[in-house]
């Protein structure tokens, strides 16, 4: 039987639709795989996908993470973290941990909590979408009451972020609808950020403001109002939507694999080992988009410099490799086999990563209260169009009684 040719298009209906079979075909036929159509490289072992999160001097983030911004190999001319290299990366990172501390978001427990329960307690059990009622909605509450978006903009914010990353097929640009929103955004938590220069509150952005005038007199070292505007945008973004996504998968995955829910329903100490397994198996964050400081090889294959190099973390957390029995979904399997790469690795590893596993963990307890026996109605699902970001737009299910 001849083989269809291997092609990886990140912006086709069979990515969006789920790229596993065909990952498998890269990390077997094409590990260092090259895109004639668009110029990119991309990496697919785990092995290898690690390493070059590591080797940030090869694989610079300074031009982007995504395939549009970074064939432009341009510098973007406003810092944010997700985009910057060490030592400026360093110094801004440590900036925002001071605020981003372990405790503070142990803080937030009893507001995530109160925010779940809320939604669901507005769901109709009889008509519930698991991504539109509650997974799509809860996280983008959570991350704006922390960051201190006022209630009446909250939603707003969560429809800017939806139209920023979605992508129809094979819409590799972001659309004028999706560059205003950018716009919007910006323009948003720039005016929040000198409002809080101006009037100090409890959240997030002002204790960022805070703790930059409490610097040592620095500059170097202080954030702008920009830079915080920035990091906001990143963190409303990307952190609502990596739960969003979870949350969304969890109830199909769990719903493909019974027997792991079951687990649940008997012992529910085995949430958080839950959260870490969807993490690998349906990643919301597929991949990084790197840009290749010099010539590199790879399995006797040579990326030059100047080219995007996608690290197909999806495709690295299904590598049998590197996981027993990678295509199985199993909450019960060994964490120390291979590192999971679903929150990056190195110096970009996810700062919001403890808030996500912590506000998945929580959306999973209640809704073994919620919806602990459940069907899925297939026919109705679908998936995202999204850069960057994968999972489902809407996950209608049936409860039994």
């Amino acid at each position: 039987m001849t083989k269809t040719k291997l092609v990886f298009d990140p912006f086709s209906a069979e990515f969006f639709n789920g790229a596993y079979e065909l990952y498998g075909r890269m990390r077997d036929e094409a590990p260092v795989y090259y895109s004639e159509q668009y110029d990119f490289y991309a990496l697919s072992r785990h092995e290898d996908v690690a390493a070059c999160y590591k080797d940030f001097e090869t694989f610079s983030s300074a031009r982007g993470i995504d395939l549009a911004t970074v064939r432009r190999g341009e510098i973007p001319p406003h810092k944010s973290i997700i985009v910057l290299d060490p030592p400026d990366h360093r110094e801004m990172r440590s900036l925002v941990n001071k605020v981003f501390t372990p405790r503070a978001i142990a803080e937030l427990r009893p507001m995530i909590a109160e925010q779940i329960d809320r939604f669901l307690a507005a769901a109709d059990p009889a008509e519930f979408d698991v991504v539109q009622d509650f997974s799509a909605l809860f996280p983008m509450e959570v991350i704006s009451r922390m960051l201190g978006v006022p209630e009446e903009a909250r939603e707003q914010v969560r429809l800017w972020n939806d139209e920023l990353l979605h992508r129809e097929i094979g819409q590799l640009e972001m659309s004028e609808k999706g560059f205003n929103a950018v716009v919007e955004i910006s323009r948003f938590y720039y005016g929040l950020v000198k409002q809080r220069r101006a009037e100090p509150q409890d959240d997030m952005i002002s204790r960022l403001v805070q703790a930059n005038v409490a610097g040592d007199g620095d500059e170097a070292t202080r954030l702008s109002t920009m830079e915080i505007a920035m990091f906001a945008s990143l963190l409303g973004g990307a952190g609502a939507e990596t739960v969003a996504k979870l949350v969304g998968s969890a109830a199909v995955t769990f719903a493909r694999f019974p027997g792991e829910w079951q687990k649940l329903r008997e012992d529910r100490t085995k949430i958080p080992a839950a959260v870490e397994e969807l993490l690998r198996f349906e990643s919301p964050n597929q991949y990084n988009v790197r840009y290749s400081m010099q010539e590199t090889t790879f399995h006797g294959v040579t990326i030059p410099a100047g080219k995007p190099v996608f690290l197909v973390s999806g495709s690295a957390n299904r590598d049998p490799e590197a996981f027993t029995d990678a295509d199985v979904f199993d909450i019960d399997r060994d964490r120390t086999e291979a590192q999971n790469l679903a929150f990056g690795y190195g110096v970009h590893s996810c700062l919001g990563a403890a808030l996500a596993r912590m506000e998945s963990a929580i959306a999973l307890e209640r809704m073994l209260d919620f919806m602990p026996d459940y069907e899925v109605t297939w026919d109705r699902c679908r998936r995202v169009t999204m850069a960057n970001v994968a999972g489902w737009g809407s996950v209608p299910v049936r409860i039994r009684r």
